[in-house]
């Protein structure tokens, strides 16, 4: 048995090294208190069930790519149309780095959007606030026109799918993908102009 204070955060490391060697389908939190040295019911009393840890793990991956999405909104040194576009860049390249660099996590975050999990809603509200908050400040620095910073979030985060949605990972590594996601984020910026 290990001698270390078993923590929420130590369960989570050790899980995600258990979906990264087993993938979602097999991972089990036997597997999970067996890397920790453990009892399966020390880490069921800080996560109550399979479900709630595969979540907990999901929104901490997720959590990592809104931390750095959240510097270049908060940067006060460019532009709002230069955000915006360094913003969609980070957010392509974050989520095309997952889907190729930690394949079994992503595939969990995929079965968690196939249940509808509230972490994968909370995550996209996050990521819409963050387009918000530039469409925002574009539009009082007179560089948008944008009558409902919401909607026209909104509708930035929905013309960008191609670029963040797991459904069109397997097209993230196609040679015409960055060229792709120029042309769409170029014609965005286009029609938010003032």
């Amino acid at each position: 048995m290990s001698s270390e204070t078993l923590t929420a955060e130590r369960i989570l490391e050790a899980t995600e090294e258990v979906l990264r060697r087993y993938g979602p389908a097999k991972a089990t939190v036997v597997d999970v208190a067996r890397v920790l040295g453990v009892s399966h019911g020390s880490v069921y009393r800080h996560f109550r069930t399979k479900a709630a840890l595969r979540e907990a793990v999901t929104e901490r991956w997720l959590s990592r790519a809104e931390g750095a999405l959240a510097e270049v909104t908060a940067a006060t040194d460019r532009a709002a149309s230069e955000k915006l576009r360094d913003w969609l860049a980070t957010l392509f390249a974050a989520k095309r780095r997952k889907a190729g660099d930690d394949p079994e996590l992503f595939a969990t975050y995929s079965v968690l959007i196939d249940e509808n999990s509230g972490v994968v809603e909370d995550h996209v509200a996050a990521l819409i606030g963050q387009v918000r908050t530039i469409v925002e400040e574009g539009t009082r620095d007179a560089e948008f026109t944008a009558p409902d910073a919401d909607a026209t979030a909104r509708a930035v985060f929905d013309a960008t799918a191609r670029f963040h949605d797991p459904a069109y990972a397997p097209e993230w590594q196609r040679p015409s993908i960055d060229g792709e996601f120029d042309a769409v984020v170029a014609l965005l910026l286009r029609g938010l102009r003032a």
